[in-house]
């Protein structure tokens, strides 16, 4: 699944109760034990395939099914239970098999809390197979959980689609299920549905028939064994397109007259099936492999695996040529190969449990960066492995982390797991452990695991004895330190001696933590490249807390070089001035690893606040454009650390203009032919940037082209269109903010009419937030925009947002994923930096969350209290620094 990263926050994570130290503990204990997977089931029945009936009905949202399941009762009973959530059965029956006697449940009782159904039979069922059928009937929601619809304006018309979202666990909200990924089953599935609308799911159509009444009776092929959140069905006015590469069918489904914008997606999907059936050695398994493109868009997701029938909101996957940048051409490609490895990790070989949700999203994430680097070198992809690094550790080195490999025991619990430690922290590690075994006994290491494990579930240690075996190196015990524990090592690297042309340095492990500055520092076995500026790197692995290195040549020395390992760098004062005096020099992803530790470890108190800052003035003009997307992404955060500090934010500000708007010059506003993607996307960067801190050539720029497009073309091409509108709505006077607000409601395009509804609430006057508030609750912009305008407006306003939400829960309950309700409140005011946020959050969880779905709300917590920290403590260094260079 492709997480959504909505512009109120960074994914926030599911934190324990428990101390990180206790986690570790707890983790390492339990790491040798025997698996014993984990159900909220009996164990008394194993389910083996599905048939199922569905007759929508989405003029009502409701619809009508039966299901029968092969079955075998492993232990004798006469109940059953199953999952089920918000179905109403009109009938239970069992027999074993074909003219054998039909057993009747004479009772049928719904637990809503643990969304379950217990049938009660009237006699004791013997060990056996068996065919349940199940009649029932259940809701259509309006937001992407279960069976759901979603409406749209379709050439001037009002449509509406169906559609299905099931993890991690809402299968069960279509089809009562064994729901728990370690119950793999075969499915078929046939679908009533009216004359002209075409119907998908995760095999082909294998018939289709028309009822006496006109509609249509459409029957799909046996799906492989697989596990039920995996399972999809939608129902709409669709078009297709396709091809057909090494035997398997490729499709692209859209909404009508939409699907030529799926075209670059469909041929990037041509591509990436190639480079996955020779990367994992086992060919994928089904005859077709559809991405459905949907309009709307959810809190919590931007597409899905289901297998066979990719799930994706439109805007992530379409590029409509008015307003595609290259930003979202890059976007189009990482959600099609991150769905797409998900083919193999997750669908192929799954999870026993959510405790190892990592195997999945981790592996895709990571399979994701080096597919799009491996298929498209132009657009340097391996840069952002920092980035990913930087985004894994801001959530890790608080107390409220958790391991990769963490311990899930409810829905909730499962719902929250989808973060920055199980992808970003997932993805790190796997491209350290890949680096330090080599790539091509990874490589075999995961084809042997694939073969042995298809069809099968699997944890984390499986994966590890397969690589170890192709290996032949200790990898286990490394991949236990970083997966069974949470937090981030840190290498302290002393002054070093030269001698004779030799350079010698000592590492000392430690731990990085942004709010434990006391703590007890864990210990991990980390492997460390290091180098003189300019020599040949040398590899070591830093065990029981301290490594000697000696390296060839003399200079300043570089720790971590290449940046493949996931750990923090704090260099000795003398070591870090000769790093920074050779910044232009060092490879560009050395200058963005060195710009991220500095930034983290100098707002921690580690090192100098202002570290960061003389590094991004050390940096040329021409440097490289991620290096100028990193620096500006240093500024953005200092200027939102000093909202409400009108006088120290405008320093910065003045800093930072003084430092952006050279490179904006030298770039220039048109883009030049045959220029990188780098630098396309630096430029819609610093739009943003210099709009954000207060540039008037680059505010006056853009209302002057805002003001042209009605007599030019080119005020507003595609790859700046996002940028200027951004920039105008967040500085918008009321004049403005109409013109905005006008534009989407004339505007007939789904996809473009809900990215203006959500720029209306990125206003700054407080007045225009208040407006783009009560649009939200009135669903002007459509019901699956509502919680996005909310989520803008955070993006200037958290607490304004979060008290507007709070006070309307009930309204904006509905308007929010089932799975994304115990994240999304606690996100909007995450943002803060008032101490008044911290018991508004509190009470919030108190009032609406059970203790183990509180997860989000104890991370946006740590997040706020680390945010007044830093806003008292270290930013009168930033202050004194910004003093001298005026």
């Amino acid at each position: 699944m492709q997480r959504t990263l909505i512009s109120l926050a960074v994914m926030l994570a599911l934190a324990s109760t428990l101390p990180a130290s206790a986690q570790a503990a707890a983790a390492k204990q339990t790491a040798s034990a025997p698996v014993q997977t984990t159900t909220q089931l009996p164990r008394n029945a194993v389910p083996s395939h599905y048939a199922v009936s569905l007759v929508p009905d989405a003029a009502q949202r409701s619809f009508s099914a039966s299901v029968t399941i092969a079955l075998d009762v492993v232990q004798a009973s006469d109940s059953l239970t199953l999952h089920a959530a918000d179905l109403s059965f009109r009938g239970a029956a069992i027999s074993a098999g074909p003219g054998q006697t039909v057993l009747a449940a004479d009772h049928i009782s719904i637990d809503a809390k643990t969304q379950t159904v217990t049938l009660h039979f009237p006699r004791t069922l013997a060990k056996g197979g068996y065919q349940l059928k199940l009649d029932y009937d259940g809701k259509i929601s309006t937001q992407a959980s279960g069976l759901f619809s979603l409406d749209y304006e379709n050439g001037g018309a009002k449509k509406r689609a169906l559609y299905t979202q099931f993890e991690n666990s809402d299968a069960r909200a279509m089809i009562p299920s064994w729901d728990e990924p370690a119950y793999k089953a075969t499915f078929t599935l046939e679908a009533t549905i009216p004359a002209g609308q075409m119907a998908v799911s995760n095999m082909p159509v294998s018939s289709t028939s028309t009822l006496a009444d006109g509609r249509q009776l459409v029957r799909f092929a046996t799906s492989p064994k697989m596990s039920t959140y995996l399972l999809f069905f939608a129902m709409g006015e669709f078009d297709r397109a396709s091809k057909v590469v090494d035997g398997t069918e490729l499709g692209i489904i859209t909404q009508k007259g939409m699907v030529s914008q799926g075209q670059f997606a469909l041929d990037s999907s041509v591509a990436v099936l190639k480079e996955y059936n020779d990367y994992f050695g086992v060919k994928y398994p089904l005859p077709k492999l559809d991405n459905i493109g949907a309009p709307g868009s959810s809190q919590s997701f931007s597409a899905m695996e289901n297998w066979g029938a990719i799930f994706t909101f439109e805007n992530a996957i379409l590029l409509d040529p008015r307003i595609a940048t290259q930003d979202d051409q890059q976007t189009s490609f990482l959600v099609a190969a991150h769905e797409m490895a998900h083919q193999w990790f997750g669908d192929l070989v799954t999870m026993a449990w959510w405790d190892d949700l990592w195997l999945n999203e981790g592996f895709a994430s990571w399979m994701e960066s080096r597919t799009t680097n491996r298929l498209h070198p132009e657009w340097q992809w391996s840069l952002r492995a920092v980035d990913t690094r930087e985004q894994a550790m801001g959530q890790d080195a608080l107390a409220t982390t958790h391991p990769v490999v963490q311990k899930i025991a409810t829905v909730e619990q499962a719902s929250q797991a989808f973060d920055s430690i199980t992808y970003q922290k997932g993805e790190a590690v796997i491209r350290m452990l890949e680096d330090y075994v080599g790539e091509q006994a990874w490589r075999s290491g995961v084809r042997n695991y694939m073969a042995k494990h298809k069809y099968g579930n699997t944890v984390s240690d499986d994966l590890w004895r397969a690589v170890e075996q192709a290996a032949h190196k200790p990898v286990t015990a490394i991949a236990h330190d970083f997966t069974l524990q949470p937090g981030v090592p840190m290498i302290r690297v002393a002054a070093a001696s030269c001698s004779k042309g030799q350079t010698r340095v000592t590492l000392t492990q430690e731990e990085f933590s942004k709010d434990q500055p006391d703590k007890q520092p864990l210990r991990w076995r980390v492997p460390v490249i290091a180098q003189t500026v300019g020599g040949a790197p040398v590899r070591t692995l830093v065990s029981n807390g301290k490594a000697s290195v000696t390296l060839p040549g003399c200079g300043a020395v570089l720790v971590n070089a290449g940046q493949t390992g996931y750990y923090r760098t704090l260099y000795a004062p003398q070591a870090f001035a000769s790093l920074a005096s050779q910044f232009r020099q060092l490879p560009t992803i050395d200058q963005l690893g060195l710009l991220g530790d500095s930034r983290a470890l100098g707002m921690a108190g580690q090192m100098p606040a202002s570290s960061a800052l003389d590094l991004a003035s050390n940096a040329a003009v021409d440097a490289a454009p991620q290096v100028w997307n990193s620096i500006a992404g240093v500024l953005l955060s200092l200027h939102g650390l000093y909202e409400g500090k009108p006088d120290q934010q405008a320093a910065l500000d003045r800093y930072g203009r003084q430092r952006l708007a050279p490179v904006l010059a030298h770039l220039g506003w048109q883009a030049r032919a045959g220029e990188s993607s780098a630098v396309a996307n630096l430029r819609e960067t610093l739009v943003v940037a210099l709009g954000a801190m207060g540039d008037e050539s680059v505010t006056a720029e853009a209302r002057r082209r805002f003001a042209a497009v009605g007599h030019d073309a080119r005020a507003l091409p595609p790859e700046l269109r996002r940028p200027i509108l951004g920039v105008l709505a967040e500085n918008a006077d009321t004049a403005t903010w109409e013109q905005l607000h006008k534009a989407a409601q004339d505007e007939p395009t789904p996809m473009i009419k809900a990215e203006l509804y959500g720029l209306l609430g990125m206003a700054k006057d407080v007045q225009l937030a208040r407006r783009a508030l009560e649009l939200a609750l009135a669903d002007e912009g459509g019901v699956t925009t509502s919680a996005a305008i909310v989520g803008h407006v955070a993006g200037n306003h958290p607490d304004m947002a979060y008290d507007y939400s709070i006070a309307h829960y009930a309204e904006f309950e509905k308007k929010v994923d089932a799975s994304a309700r115990s994240r999304y409140f606690a996100r909007l005011g995450g943002r803060s930096s008032d101490p008044a946020m911290l018991d508004k959050l509190r009470a919030y969880a108190g009032k609406y969350l059970a203790p183990e779905a509180q997860g989000d709300t104890n991370m946006a917590i740590a997040a706020i209290q680390y945010r007044i920290k830093v806003r008292t403590t270290r930013l009168p260094e930033i202050d004194a620094w910004l003093a001298k260079h005026p």
